[in-house]
């Protein structure tokens, strides 16, 4: 039996029921692998159901203000996904009609779509002969054959992209593409892999050189930059407070924050005070620490070192949005936890 067919026999095995593999329908699976990018099946479930529901078809999600999506987003990171995801689907009812389109290059040519969700969509939804190669598909490869090329090199993501070609399944391809992606998340797994119980072990490379925990290779090009951030949560006399919105290209491009001081290192009261006397030409009555620790906020390229400070000020903020106002505004997770848990 060929690699394919095994992965096939696995699969109609093995296969998890999720909603999206029930259906055909190019908004809904466009949909779930945009949400399922660098996230977890079970973090973008309630999600899928959550934007189904607010937008049961692409024009609803295009004619839908963009605070809205980014709101219901809220959580799943990487925002700019939501935003792709808004400017795709005006762009389908504008461009379309509202019908995606239904070939690899139209589909790769949509905002925010490259070639893995170019490819599965293609081949999900309209039977197209596309190979997809995503963090799953690679790691089954790479340990399958034995390949020791970086997976994020320009060669090897060629070289993976022509093997997921060579070695597809064009008469089943729906089934094969969801199949070797759910083989990998399930059965090929980056962490404590079946290799014992798997069906292609006794042709694997890896297993058989002693190799499968370290493949694939992938080469570390990120440096981390650390950042500090000192949220100033400004509450007037009628516990009214300031909220801002991101503006440019960096991270959390349109959500909202509480005005926001950033600093070379970690700063207490006092230098905070000189700050604001400096920065923003304004005072406070009353200066208090919510986090006595910085929360430290992981994000791909940095880390955020996050103090919340409490600004009391007297009288009232001719601009001031009232406390009980603010969780409707979509706002980073890290704002969106420290608004659950500050009790005025």
């Amino acid at each position: 039996m060929t690699f394919s067919l095994k992965i096939l026999e696995w699969y109609g095995l093995n296969k998890r029921d999720l909603p999206w593999r029930s259906t055909k329908d190019p908004y809904k699976i466009w949909l779930s692998e945009i949400m399922l990018q660098q996230t977890r099946v079970a973090q973008g479930m309630p999600y899928y159901h959550k934007f189904l529901k607010a937008f049961p078809i692409v024009h609803d999600l295009a004619k839908a203000p963009e605070e809205k999506v980014l709101k219901l987003w809220q959580g799943l990171g990487y925002y700019s996904r939501a935003r792709n995801l808004h400017a795709t689907a005006k762009a389908v009812v504008e461009n379309y009609g509202g019908k995606f389109p239904n070939t690899y290059k139209e589909l790769k040519a949509l905002k925010g779509v490259g070639d893995y969700t170019a490819s599965a969509i293609a081949s999900i939804c309209f039977d197209l002969p596309e190979p997809v190669v995503d963090g799953n598909v690679y790691r089954v490869l790479s340990r399958y054959f034995g390949i020791d090329l970086p997976i994020n090199s320009s060669k090897g993501i060629k070289y993976y992209k022509e093997l997921a070609r060579e070695v597809m399944d064009t008469k089943n391809i729906r089934d094969y593409n969801q199949g070797i992606m759910e083989f990998g998340a399930i059965q090929c797994a980056p962490k404590n892999p079946k290799c014992r119980t798997c069906p292609l072990n006794a042709s694997c490379v890896a297993l058989k050189e002693d190799t499968v925990a370290r493949l694939p290779i992938k080469i570390n090009k990120t440096k981390i930059r650390k950042r500090y951030f000192n949220y100033l949560v400004y509450l007037d006399s009628e516990n009214q407070t300031k909220l801002e919105q991101r503006k440019g290209k960096g991270i959390w491009q349109n959500l909202y924050q509480f005005p926001l001081l950033e600093s070379d290192t970690l700063i207490d009261a006092k230098t905070l005070n000189k700050l604001l006397g400096r920065e923003t030409k304004t005072s406070a009555s009353n200066i208090t620490l919510f986090n006595k620790e910085p929360i430290v906020h992981k994000l791909s390229h940095q880390h955020l070192y996050t103090q919340f400070w409490i600004l009391e000020t007297e009288g009232v903020n001719s601009d001031g949005i009232a406390w009980e106002e603010v969780p409707n505004f979509p706002v980073p997770v890290l704002i969106a936890d420290f608004i659950k848990t500050f009790k005025i």
